[in-house]
């Protein structure tokens, strides 16, 4: 009995349509380990853990879990091998509280009696363990994303698992959420828990992980011990070629201001914010979560109300109330949350590409010319570089990076003067990251106002020209470009004083 792998995943094969998703993958893990899963979207990493969790029925291959064959053919029985999954799309009850959710599969086992001051003490005990302060009496619907997040992983933990897979467990946690989670991964690998980490964020890899395996077009490409691999070696295992440069450089002059922002005031969210924005630059908003970054943006684009502030663009004041003015004025954002506010997945991508500016389409009568729309979003997928069969392809059937970049093609076609990107890169694989950093210093190069969210600090160092930092809804400082780094970033995140 090979007693030395807590899982062993052998020559494992998964083909849909005949199409091969995965071609005789091999995935060891240790008793006590963190080991990360790496590649490109659609490279086979999720298809991998949900026939670990038994969620999809593999082909052809064995498991072993302790050294003993098993059959997963569900997730009930991956739950009985105490397997416990977290997806990036959670799976929660909105409607119910904290704790029920995170004991949902259990509620009622004792012949239907609750005994529900039990059940919030226990559910009370958890979130403490995980150091968060979470009312596990409150609906789920209440809470933020991020500590959503974290009813997901106690959830899990709720099982006792011996095999946790977290898959991008922290686009959607602030940097303290972020330390306080590795520390609850240091505390379950420290008790023998083995840990599958999927993320995009290779800073986050680099610090959380054991072992790094990588993969590409459903193979695996490599693994290794992370202190004996350099990050642009996975890079390059991961996309299939050498990597010259993560962020690639920019050359376009930087010309007038084209819009400004002076005095925007909604509190709580936002508080006296002022700021510029010129052609050809990429300005950076960093800060933490709940900063009031978004929140801002949204108001310049007239999806949120403020209390007060004018708005310039190019020297001329204007008033946009709604999304639809910002649009008519040149105005483009790229939201956080690309499912429910960037797209409608049930369409076409065609359709979605050119919502944005009907125009360019419609003929005599507002009739659409739908040979024009074709031409014009075939350009548009050769341009961005978009992975999908034609136009006609329902958005939702794309990987993520292939949906945000769909979502970066409508503003392209929309003819803008200034565009906001929201977490451009959230949930987008390296590969995919390095094409829309090119996309966004093309922007830029055509003369528009970039406005770049991220929580990424190195993503904001890589990008931009100038970074205002926001801290407690108020611009705590603005960093020129040779003052730009992550540590005086986060000096004004947590506490900074305002530049004047």
């Amino acid at each position: 009995m090979s007693n030395m792998y807590r899982v062993e995943m052998n020559e494992i094969s998964k083909s849909y349509d005949g199409v091969h998703a995965l071609k005789g993958v091999s995935l060891q893990i240790k008793p006590g380990e963190i080991h990360a899963l790496v590649g490109e979207n659609g490279a086979g990493k999720s298809t991998l853990m949900k026939i670990l969790s038994g969620a999809v029925n593999k082909d052809s291959g064995t498991i072993k879990i302790d050294g003993e064959t098993v059959n997963i053919s569900s997730p009930k029985k991956g739950k009985e091998l105490k397997i416990g999954i977290i997806y990036q799309e959670f799976a929660l009850a909105q409607d119910l509280t904290v704790a029920e959710n995170i004991f949902l599969n259990r509620l009622g086992e004792n012949k239907g009696f609750i005994n529900w001051s039990e059940l919030y003490r226990k559910a009370d005990e958890i979130i403490h363990h995980l150091g968060f302060n979470i009312n596990s009496r409150a609906e789920v619907s209440s809470l933020s994303v991020a500590y959503q997040q974290v009813v997901e992983i106690a959830k899990a933990l709720s099982e006792q698992v011996k095999i946790l897979v977290l898959d991008e467990p922290t686009a959607v946690l602030a940097p303290a959420e972020t330390r306080q989670l590795f520390d609850v991964l240091h505390k379950l690998k420290s008790n023998g828990v083995s840990i599958v980490y999927i993320s995009h964020r290779l800073e986050e890899i680099f610090q959380i992980s054991d072992t790094i395996t990588t993969m590409r077009d459903g193979s695996v490409t490599g693994t290794a011990n992370a202190k004996e691999v350099t990050p642009n070696e996975v890079i390059e295992r991961m996309i299939g070629r050498k990597l010259t440069e993560l962020f690639p450089k920019r050359n376009c002059p930087i010309g007038d201001e084209i819009l400004t922002v002076k005095d925007f005031h909604n509190p709580p969210h936002f508080n006296h914010i002022s700021f510029s924005v010129r052609k050809g630059e990429v300005l950076g908003i960093a800060g933490l979560v709940g900063s009031g970054r978004t929140e801002v943006a949204r108001a310049i684009f007239g999806a949120d109300p403020k209390q007060a502030g004018e708005l310039f663009l190019e020297g001329q004041p204007i008033n946009i109330r709604s999304p639809k003015e910002a649009v008519k004025h040149g105005i483009g954002l790229i939201p956080e949350n690309r499912k429910e506010q960037g797209l409608v997945l049930s369409m076409s991508i065609k359709y979605n590409m050119t919502m944005s500016n009907t125009q360019k389409i419609l003929g005599h009568f507002g009739v659409i010319k739908h040979k024009q729309e074709e031409m014009l979003a075939d350009e548009l997928i050769r341009t961005l570089v978009i992975k999908a069969n034609d136009g006609n392809t329902p958005a939702e059937h794309l990987s993520g990076g292939n949906q945000q970049k769909v979502v970066v093609a409508k503003w392209f076609n929309a003819d803008c003067k200034v565009i906001i990107l929201d977490e451009p890169t959230r949930g987008v694989d390296v590969g995919a990251k390095i094409e829309i950093y090119n996309l966004i210093n093309a922007l830029a190069a055509k003369g528009l106002g970039v406005i770049v969210i991220s929580s990424e600090l190195i993503e904001i160092v890589g990008l931009c020209d100038r970074v205002l930092v926001m801290n407690s809804a108020e611009i705590k400082g603005v960093l020129q470009k040779n003052e730009i780094s992550e540590k005086n970033i986060m000096e004004m995140a947590i506490g900074g004083t305002r530049n004047e």
